[in-house]
């Protein structure tokens, strides 16, 4: 499906990111996996899809330090040769509520979530215009729809991207580069297995579906935008919840 492509996948090694860089290794793109920490993670992901026969690349760095973000554009571009596609889902949190959460909290994260966003897209985006065409799919989440008690700094960072989202994508749209969102619920993760149980249990009854959301089913959404037969879908948001915000 994707044989000749490369994708770059920020947050690539862990959670979401990691079923993402699986699923489009698998569909034959050489993925290259962005991660700021975890690199036995990261090492352990990529010696497993390259025991399968895929191609990926690991790249350490942090996103919201735009020298960062272009040393990995250009690690990649020197392995690969080309970016066809950029999915970013680095994203953090630090949960307080208001009255709590130090100007430090609030920053760190939309740094990450949004900003990371932002410094990479502006890394691989003069690539994509000079070839002609490009795929770009940010990762947001429920909250940023919703808000939630005790995370205002991460509510304000996945709804920030669906501003960038919808402004690039009209930049980009006669350029041939396509700019969506995805909006992921309570997935089971890493950082959803680290709320309080009786939190968890409160939040899946809330859920029409009553579970939660697996990772490859958010990334089976990915891979549908970066095909070529979505190349008419832009500026979209697609939530993947369970039905707990419709």
């Amino acid at each position: 499906m994707f044989d000749g492509h490369v994708a770059l996948v920020t947050g690539g090694t862990r959670g979401i990111g990691s079923a993402i860089t699986t699923m489009l290794a698998k569909s034959g793109a050489r993925v290259a996996a962005g991660y700021s920490r975890g690199k036995d993670a990261a090492e352990a992901l990529q010696g497993r899809l390259s025991d399968q026969g895929a191609q990926v690349s690991i790249h350490q760095g942090r996103v919201d330090r735009p020298e960062d973000c272009q040393r990995v554009v250009d690690e990649v571009m020197q392995q690969f040769g080309r970016i066809d596609f950029l999915v970013n889902n680095a994203g953090i949190t630090v949960d307080k509520t208001v009255r709590k959460m130090t100007f430090e909290d609030w920053r760190n994260v939309l740094d990450v979530n949004l900003f990371g966003a932002f410094a990479m897209t502006k890394a691989v985006l003069e690539h994509m215009i000079e070839r002609g065409s490009g795929r770009i799919v940010n990762i947001s989440s429920v909250i940023g729809e919703t808000g939630n008690v005790g995370q205002a700094n991460y509510a304000a960072s996945k709804a920030g991207l669906f501003g960038l989202t919808k402004s690039l994508a009209l930049e980009m749209a006669r350029r041939g580069i396509t700019v969506n969102v995805v909006a992921p619920g309570f997935i089971e993760t890493e950082m959803v297995a680290a709320m309080p149980q009786a939190v968890l249990d409160s939040v899946v009854a809330q859920i029409p579906q009553r579970r939660l959301g697996r990772p490859d089913e958010v990334a089976r959404v990915v891979q549908f935008l970066l095909e070529d037969e979505s190349s008419y879908i832009t500026g979209a948001a697609y939530t993947i919840n369970g039905g707990l915000d419709m």
